[in-house]
């Protein structure tokens, strides 16, 4: 599993927040957009993100950049619950 703690500490040094988001199986957030850069990385589970039409289904530690105002949505694809960092630029 990624290190919360690496990722956080690597994030804040590229001037982005850390938080922890959990979606249980089946759970969909669709069509957002963010004044500012959003990174997210999978810590566990199946997430697909779509971000401006482009399917991303990064695999645990990878790290996913969606740019200001990009419109985008999260989804668990997976039977289990996901859990992964988003945070913003600062």
């Amino acid at each position: 599993m990624p290190d919360r703690q690496q990722i956080a500490a690597d994030w804040a040094a590229r001037g982005f927040t850390c938080d922890l988001w959990t979606d249980p199986p089946s759970q969909s957030w669709e069509d957002f957009t963010h004044a500012t850069d959003e990174l997210v990385t999978v810590l566990a589970g199946d997430m697909e993100f779509e971000v401006q039409g482009r399917v991303h289904h990064p695999q645990p530690g990878e790290e996913l950049l969606i740019p200001a105002g990009a419109v985008h949505s999260a989804r668990n694809i997976g039977s289990t619950t996901a859990r992964w960092l988003y945070g913003y630029r600062e």
